[in-house]
C-alpha cells in the first residue's frame, strides 16, 4: 500500500510539475513583434498617404474642418525655418493667411508602427510666395500620429528643408563639412 500511494504521489507531483512549466510557457512567451519599418506596398504606409493627402487637400483648398480632422488638439508644428505653431495657429494661418496660392505636395516614404503610435516619413513640396516671387521650397518631414478614436491624428510635425546646390557654386573636394574642435581649421587671429 506504501508503494502504491507513493508511486500515485510521485505520478501526481510529476503532473503538476508539467501543468506549471506549461502555464508558464503560455505566460511568458514572446509577444508579436510588429513590423518596425514598412515596406513601400504596406497597407500602413497606403493608410498614411491617405491621411497625408487629407492634410495637403485640406491646405490646398483652405479647408478648415478638414485640417481639424488630421490634427490632434496637442499638435505641435516646427517648421523648417524653426518656427513652432499649434493646431489653433495653423488653423488660423489657413483661414486669414495672406498666402492664397500656397499649394503643399507631401509623399510618404517610410512608417513605424508603435502600438498606437506611428512615426511617417517622406518628402514635401511647398509652393508659396515669398515677397512678390513664387517660390518651391523642397524638404523631409517627420510626423508623429496617435491612434484617436478608431482613427489617426498627427500630434507633432518637424520639416526639414533639402539644401540645394548652386551649379555655379561648388564645393572644395578637401573640405567635407566636418570639423573637430582642436583639430579643424583654425581661425585667423
Amino acid at each position: 500500500m506504501t508503494r502504491l500511494s507513493g508511486l500515485f504521489f510521485v505520478f501526481l507531483f510529476s503532473f503538476c510539475v508539467s501543468v506549471a512549466q506549461v502555464s508558464v510557457a503560455q505566460t511568458t512567451a514572446p509577444a508579436k513583434v510588429e513590423q518596425a519599418v514598412t515596406s513601400t506596398g504596406s497597407p500602413e504606409l497606403q493608410e498614411f498617404q491617405k491621411i497625408e493627402d487629407s492634410w495637403s487637400g485640406a491646405v490646398n483648398k483652405r479647408d478648415q474642418y478638414s485640417l481639424e480632422l488630421v490634427l490632434s488638439p496637442l499638435f505641435v508644428d516646427v517648421a523648417s525655418n524653426g518656427d513652432i505653431t499649434t493646431r489653433n495657429q495653423q488653423v488660423a494661418q489657413l483661414i486669414g493667411g495672406e498666402d492664397k496660392m500656397e499649394h503643399m505636395e507631401q509623399r510618404v516614404v517610410t512608417v513605424r508602427m508603435l502600438g498606437d503610435i506611428a512615426v511617417a516619413n517622406g518628402t514635401y513640396t511647398l509652393h508659396h510666395k515669398a515677397g512678390s516671387a513664387m517660390v518651391d521650397e523642397k524638404g523631409v518631414f517627420t510626423h508623429v500620429y496617435e491612434r484617436l478614436r478608431g482613427g489617426w491624428v498627427c500630434i507633432n510635425s518637424q520639416r526639414t528643408l533639402l539644401r540645394e546646390d548652386t551649379p555655379g557654386k561648388r564645393k572644395q573636394a578637401s573640405d567635407t563639412g566636418f570639423h573637430i574642435p582642436l583639430f579643424g581649421k583654425k581661425e585667423p587671429q
